[in-house]
């Protein structure tokens, strides 16, 4: 089979066909699942070379596995990096980035809206470990400069950040990390790769919770990371091999699978997701929207120059704060009360007392997460369908 002309090949079918060809065992067109916990050496010698890392090839699932790499390789080609590697979970993966650049009596730069759990490693796990991390409000990247000195190991970035989807200027923050020798790590779970990529953008490593849109079926739980070749290398031989936090062969698998219909997916959330924001953005009982495909949003010129599309999350602040939020959550049918985001379906959540209960009331008012903003994960279902359950919930309120 011919080669395909990626630089003239859409990103849709690149999500498809990845970066080409088949199990390089079998011959499987569909990557298998090698559900095995160990691999044999045909020699004593190979085992030797293989441990010292002279050859290539599989020891122990902890390590890799061919199912894991599968995915890696089509991860770290669709962010347009050298490498990538699979963890077990999105937080497995970002606290395995920063406990390597990070050594007791360092200091982490990072943008104050975060993921709640981001947020939770940051302000109440590293400190015990003697490490600091000091948040800023990223929307003005000069506050990564004054922040940054001789002892930060990292700039650490969310964009779009969750909830409030306001966003961080990567090329920006790359050069201040840059300037100062230092990588910028940048979570780009909201956009993935099909409407973002920071690695051509000046970002040194990008990590994922692949739980959410690179999953895209609320059936895995995973996390991912993409950047330099040597730098993988060495986060798999001391972080992943000694703390252990791997991916499962089947859940890689399904990671795989995930990958193909990625551009659709993104597609379909996306074209919902405006719909429904901009039917929200003219709904008496909404007082605020926020989707940076909407010309309102403050960033929207920065969301059009870095990113090629704007997802399927949308926030909003309902009038009445959070019990009128409540009545809302407690009243939709098609939308699903949970957690999580970038399933096909749509979910519903109050993140002030949810997904980011672990931010101080302070915290969440610094960071314009009030008790009324409620987040939607719009799904691939029919816009004027989900339109209608948020109609007749508003209803309610």
């Amino acid at each position: 089979m011919a080669k395909m002309n990626l630089k003239k090949t859409h990103l849709a079918t690149l999500c498809v066909h990845g970066s080409g060809g088949v199990d390089p065992a079998t011959g499987a067109v569909s990557t298998p699942i090698y559900q095995s916990s160990t691999f044999a050496f045909k020699n004593a010698r190979q085992g030797a070379e293989i441990f010292a890392g002279e050859t290539e090839g599989f020891v122990y699932t902890r390590i890799g596995n061919p199912t894991q790499s599968a995915l890696e390789k089509e991860i770290a080609f669709l962010e347009n990096g050298e490498a990538g590697l699979a963890f077990g979970s999105g937080m497995a993966a970002i606290s395995a980035v920063v406990l390597y650049y990070t050594r007791c009596g360092m200091n982490i730069v990072s943008s104050d809206t975060l993921y709640g759990g981001t947020h939770n490693l940051f302000m109440e796990t590293l400190p015990n470990y003697n490490i600091e991390v000091r948040e800023v409000d990223g929307t003005d990247t000069a506050n990564f400069e004054k922040a940054v000195d001789e002892n930060t190991s990292c700039i650490y970035i969310e964009t779009p950040a969750n909830p409030t989807l306001t966003l961080v200027d990567i090329e920006a923050a790359s050069r201040i990390a840059r300037k100062n020798s230092i990588p910028l790590i940048v979570d780009n779970t909201f956009s993935t790769p099909y409407f973002q990529r920071p690695l051509e953008l000046g970002a040194d490593i990008v990590v994922h919770s692949a739980t959410k849109y690179i999953g895209g079926h609320g059936d895995t739980v995973a996390g991912l990371v993409v950047g330099k070749q040597d730098f993988i290398n060495d986060l798999r031989g001391t972080i992943l091999r000694d703390i252990g936090g791997i991916i499962s062969p089947l859940n890689a698998w399904l990671l795989v699978r995930g990958l193909k219909t990625l551009a659709v997916r993104m597609e379909r959330h996306q074209e919902n997701a405006m719909e429904i924001a901009q039917y929200l953005s003219f709904h008496p009982k909404v007082s605020q929207v926020w989707y940076t495909g909407l010309s309102t949003h403050p960033q929207h010129e920065l969301a059009k120059r870095q990113m090629s599309g704007h997802g399927g999350v949308v926030s909003f602040e309902i009038k009445g704060g959070r019990k009128a939020g409540e009545k809302l959550m407690n009243n939709v049918n098609l939308f699903t009360l949970a957690v999580s985001l970038g399933d096909v379906d749509s979910l519903i959540e109050h993140p002030a007392s949810m997904t980011h209960s672990t931010y101080s009331a302070e915290e969440l008012q610094k960071v314009g997460i009030s008790e009324g903003l409620v987040r939607l994960s719009v799904g691939i279902e029919h816009s004027q369908d989900l339109i209608a359950d948020l109609r007749q919930a508003l209803k309610r309120v």
